[in-house]
């Protein structure tokens, strides 16, 4: 038997949380580098600086989610990011999810809020990927 999602609200808090760990990554990963690279007179395209960030972004979030299906934020908050049957995420699962979540987010939360309509409450980006959030003990 499948474990029952946590409540909307406990992830909702941990994706502000996550929202300051990705602020800290893009400091160091992505600002300081910019910052450097001006000071070569080294300017990127705009589209060659949103790669940058997509790419970094995909680094950590699929890293984590399978190494382990979590990140920092979600170990503060017992979570973890699991297959459709409690199983590990496979890695181009997780890269579909990671895609997903970005319009899922963007498009004003509408992703989120589909977890509200949703029969097992999960977001969309889950749904579409296959995924869930479960109670990690």
């Amino acid at each position: 038997m499948l474990t029952p999602l946590p409540g909307i609200r406990r992830r909702l808090v941990c994706m502000l949380y996550e929202s300051l760990v990705v602020f800290s990554i893009l400091l160091i990963g992505f600002l300081l580098p910019q910052i450097v690279l001006s000071g070569f007179q080294f300017s990127p395209s705009p589209r060659i600086l949103w790669l940058h960030v997509l790419l970094l972004l995909l680094f950590y979030f699929v890293w984590c989610w399978i190494n382990g299906g979590q990140t920092l934020p979600m170990k503060t908050w017992k979570l973890r990011v699991a297959n459709s049957d409690g199983a590990a995420l496979r890695p181009l699962q997780a890269v579909l999810r990671y895609f997903a979540a970005w319009p899922s987010i963007l498009l004003f939360g509408l992703g989120i809020a589909w977890a509200l309509i949703d029969k097992d409450g999960q977001f969309l980006h889950d749904r579409i990927a296959g995924t869930r959030i479960v109670s990690a003990n």
